[in-house]
C-alpha cells in the first residue's frame, strides 16, 4: 500500500459568531482505494491559517510512502524538515493531521476501530464535561453576562446529564459585556474583579449544587499574581482543577500549585514529550491536555499520556475543533488507564461544527460511548469539500 495524494480541505466561511473559525482537515489516498482524514487542530485563533501551507508542505514528503509506516513519516516529518526539531503549533499541526490519517488508514484496512491497534479498551464509556459555558450552552455562541447567565447555562448542561462544567469566568465584563484584554487580566487585580469572579463561580456551585465538579479555566490570559488570586478567592468552592492559570511554563505552573495547592492542567499549547517533560518532572501539573491535533497526533499523545502515567498525572486530550478530532480522542482515551475526562466543548453543539464530518457524536447523560467503526471512526463531510478549498497534493 502506497500513498498516491493528499487533499487539503480549507473552510473559508467565517461564522458571524466566530470570525476566527477556520478549520483545516486533510484526506490521505493511497493506491488500494483506502483513505484517511484528518485535521491540524489550530481551528481559531491567529495564526490559524498558517497550518494549512505547512500541511500542504508536508504532504508531499509524504507522496509514495507506505502508511502503515506512520512512526518512520513522523520522525522523518519531525528531523527531516530542519524546523520540525522543537516546532510550535504550525509544524506539529501538520504532523498531527497526517498522523491521524494514517492511523486512519490503520484502522480501516485492518477492519478495527484504532482503539484496537492502541491496546484496546480499558472502559465502555468515557466522562465527559460541558465546556466553555461562559459561551452559553446552546446552538449559537451566547456570551454569559450576568450572574443569571452563568447559572442559566450551567443548569442546561447539568439538566443533559453532566456533573462536570467549566468556564473561563474572567472573559466578558459584567458591567456592558465587552471582552477583557491582557490589561484587564495581568497582574495584581482590583478587588473588582476578584470580587466578580467569586460571585460567579459561587452561583455556579450554588446553582448545580456539591456533586457538579467545576473546573476554572483561564486561557494563560491571567499570569501567576492574578490567577492565585483568583484561586484563592474561589477556593473553597471547590475546584476541580485549574486550567492554564498562568502562561504554559513548568515554573509559572509550579508556583501557581505550589501556592494554592489545587490540582492545575496544562497542555493545549504544549507540544510533543519534550515539551511535557519538565512539567512531569517538577510535578507542576495534575492533568495535562495534549490536543491530537497540534501535539504530534495520536503517535505522539500516546507517548505523552504514558510518561504521565509514570508520573501519576491523568490525561484529557484536548479537543476544540471538529467532530473528526473529538472521535479520534475518544479512540485514545478509552486506552488510556490515566484518562480523567474528555472535554465536549460547546463548539461541538453548533451546526458550522457538526456539519464538517459524516457523524455527529455528542454525549448521552455526560458520557461518550467510543465510536466502533474502522479507523478513527468518522469521515469529513461531503459538505466540507464542497464548500472549502480543496488544494491537491499528489
Amino acid at each position: 500500500m502506497r500513498i498516491t495524494k493528499v487533499d487539503v480541505i480549507y473552510l473559508e466561511e467565517r461564522p458571524a459568531d466566530n470570525p476566527a473559525w477556520s478549520p483545516v482537515l486533510c484526506r490521505v489516498y493511497t493506491d488500494e482505494g483506502i483513505y484517511g482524514d484528518g485535521e491540524a487542530g489550530m481551528t481559531y485563533g491567529c495564526p490559524s491559517t498558517a497550518a494549512r501551507s505547512a500541511l500542504v508542505e508536508f504532504s508531499r514528503q509524504i507522496i509514495g510512502r507506505d502508511p502503515f509506516q506512520s512512526q518512520l513519516i513522523w520522525q522523518d516529518l519531525y528531523k527531516g524538515t530542519f524546523w520540525g526539531q522543537n516546532g510550535g503549533p504550525v509544524v506539529f499541526a501538520a504532523m498531527s493531521a497526517i498522523d491521524v490519517a494514517l492511523w486512519d488508514i490503520k484502522g480501516k484496512a485492518l477492519g478495527v476501530p484504532v482503539y484496537q491497534l492502541l491496546g484496546g479498551k480499558v472502559r465502555e464509556s468515557l466522562r465527559c464535561y460541558a465546556s466553555q459555558l461562559q459561551f452559553g450552552w446552546y446552538d449559537k455562541k451566547t456570551p454569559a453576562v450576568t450572574i443569571e447567565d452563568y447559572k442559566r447555562s450551567a443548569r442546561a448542561a447539568v439538566d443533559e446529564g453532566y456533573d462536570a462544567v467549566k468556564y473561563d469566568f474572567f472573559t466578558f465584563d459584567e458591567a456592558d459585556g465587552h471582552r477583557y484584554s491582557h490589561e484587564d487580566t495581568t497582574r495584581l487585580l482590583p478587588h473588582k474583579y476578584v470580587d466578580m469572579v467569586r460571585r460567579r463561580f459561587a452561583a455556579v456551585r450554588e446553582e448545580v449544587g456539591p456533586e457538579v465538579d467545576i473546573i476554572m479555566e483561564n486561557h494563560s490570559s491571567v499570569d501567576v499574581q492574578s490567577a492565585v488570586q483568583l484561586g484563592e478567592a474561589v477556593k473553597e468552592y471547590g475546584i476541580y482543577y485549574f486550567e492554564e492559570p498562568c502562561t504554559p511554563t513548568p515554573k509559572l505552573t509550579k508556583s501557581v500549585f505550589d501556592r494554592l495547592g489545587v490540582p492545575v492542567s496544562q497542555g493545549e499549547r504544549v507540544y510533543t514529550r519534550w515539551q511535557y517533560a519538565p512539567y512531569f518532572e517538577d510535578g507542576s501539573v495534575q492533568l495535562i491536555q495534549p490536543d491530537l491535533g497540534n501535539c504530534g497526533g495520536i503517535t505522539e499523545v500516546k507517548k505523552v499520556a504514558d510518561m504521565a502515567e509514570t508520573y501519576d498525572v491523568g490525561v484529557q486530550v484536548h479537543v476544540c475543533s471538529s467532530p473528526l478530532l473529538t472521535a479520534a480522542a475518544l479512540q485514545v482515551e478509552c486506552v488510556l488507564p490515566n484518562f480523567t475526562i474528555h472535554e465536549h466543548h460547546v463548539y461541538n453543539r453548533f451546526d458550522y461544527n457538526r456539519r464538517l464530518c459524516k457523524y455527529d457524536y455528542q454525549p448521552v447523560d455526560g458520557r461518550f460511548s467510543v465510536p466502533e467503526l474502522p479507523g478513527i471512526g468518522n469521515e469529513i463531510s461531503e459538505y466540507a469539500f464542497s464548500h472549502g478549498e480543496v488544494e491537491t497534493v499528489e
